[in-house]
């Protein structure tokens, strides 16, 4: 799985960040997301799903490795 984050997008909810704390952040000064890993281990692909399906803002994309 890669994810891609379209920070232009978010509207800083956080939700992504209580779903997948280990992939995602919020930045200090606005809460945008951080993505902290772009290509996560297997067992995290369940919560950064339910996170790009609940993120308000659709700003998380996610695709297949190349």
């Amino acid at each position: 799985m890669k994810i891609v984050v379209d920070e232009e997008k978010c509207c800083g909810a956080g939700q992504c960040v209580l779903i997948a704390p280990d992939v995602f952040d919020q930045r200090d000064e606005d809460g945008i997301v951080v993505l902290l890993d772009a290509e996560p281990p297997e067992d995290q692909h369940p919560a950064v799903k339910e996170s790009a399906g609940v993120c308000p803002a659709a700003a998380i994309h996610l695709g297949e490795d190349v």
